[in-house]
């Protein structure tokens, strides 16, 4: 397995944090590249794909739509364009073809991550990296392992677009803004997510008591079918490549905006567990703090014993799976 040392000094790049890279123009790649295109964060993006006229093609496709939002430079790149990015985003993948068990999925995902970072790596060691691929729990754990930089750098999308869909289905069902929903969903993005209903509030009322209000007295048959769905979409995404790229992207833009702005918003992420609900050393989807500097910290998230139970169960699969791959890699 490749490992990349960092060598720090004073020949080290400074880094423009108006620039952004994205790494694999797939769909989730180029989805990710409009949505950002459009966010007004970026002065310049630079593609990159393994397939360069991939690359070249999309960036011109994205820069046709330049007249319609604020001045960008979006070209086409390799890794030497990677040099000065503040952000890097990973959106490169094998996708799941039929005949593929999950592991098979998870193996070749890995190998092309392994394959990546350790490019990026020799160029940039300063940017934030935020990884977008499925597994994405799995894959920012081996991201973690591959480059060594302040683990606060690099974070997965996790369940950022998760819970962005939970609260909006929650808030179509209840007729509310869905800004005004707090919950989260934690844990693995995919099949084994777990939903925090016990600490879930809309403007300050408990999830529950709100439902009662509005005339729902019993509303866990209904927030099933909103985990049913939302679980089968991430593992659709997850093991498919099929759906919610859009939802993604968004997710992805989100991100980057707590980054660029420094804005320390609190964000279901992927990043590095230590101890809490004794989780430790593995990458998971947890409430983070995420500003300037990456993954600040973790918010402890109030969960009753049952909620616990799942997110250690989920813990221990990505464990399991995340050791026996990397030790298989290459």
């Amino acid at each position: 397995m490749i490992r990349v040392m960092i060598q720090g000094g004073s020949d080290t790049m400074a880094v423009n944090k108006r620039k952004v890279a994205i790494v694999g123009c797939g769909r989730s790649g180029s989805a990710v590249s409009f949505a950002l295109m459009q966010s007004g964060l970026f002065a310049e993006m630079v593609l990159v794909d393994s397939l360069t006229q991939k690359a070249e093609r999309t960036a011109l496709d994205l820069a046709y739509g330049i007249s319609f939002v604020k001045p960008m430079n979006i070209y086409g790149g390799g890794y030497d364009d990677l040099a000065d990015a503040g952000i890097i985003v990973i959106a490169a993948g094998e996708p799941w073809v039929k005949g593929d068990t999950r592991m098979d999925f998870i193996r070749k995902n890995v190998n092309v991550l392994e394959s990546i970072v350790p490019e990026i790596a020799k160029r940039n060691t300063e940017a934030i990296f935020l990884i977008v691929s499925n597994p994405v729990d799995i894959l920012t754990y081996a991201a973690l392992k591959y480059i060594e930089i302040p683990e606060s750098r690099i974070m997965g999308i996790g369940t950022v677009a998760d819970t962005a869909r939970v609260k909006s289905l929650i808030g179509k069902k209840l007729n509310v803004d869905a800004r005004n929903v707090h919950a989260f969903v934690v844990g693995e993005h995919g099949r084994s997510e777990v939903p925090i209903w016990s600490s879930a509030r809309i403007s300050g009322v408990p999830l529950y008591d709100f439902f009662e209000m509005r005339g729902y007295p019993d509303p866990d048959a209904f927030l099933e079918e909103v985990m049913k769905g939302v679980r089968f979409d991430a593992g659709n995404l997850s093991y498919r490549k099929e759906d919610t790229f859009f939802g993604v992207a968004m997710a992805a833009r989100r991100v980057c905006e707590a980054i660029v702005r420094d804005e320390k918003a609190v964000l279901s992420v992927t990043s590095l567990m230590y101890g809490a609900f004794d989780i430790d050393g593995i990458a998971l989807s947890m409430p983070a703090v995420v500003g300037a500097e990456g993954v600040e910290c973790l918010v402890p998230v109030d969960m009753n014993e049952k909620e616990a139970d799942e997110v250690r169960k989920a813990a221990a699969t990505v464990m399991s799976i995340s050791d026996l791959v990397l030790d298989q890699a290459r």
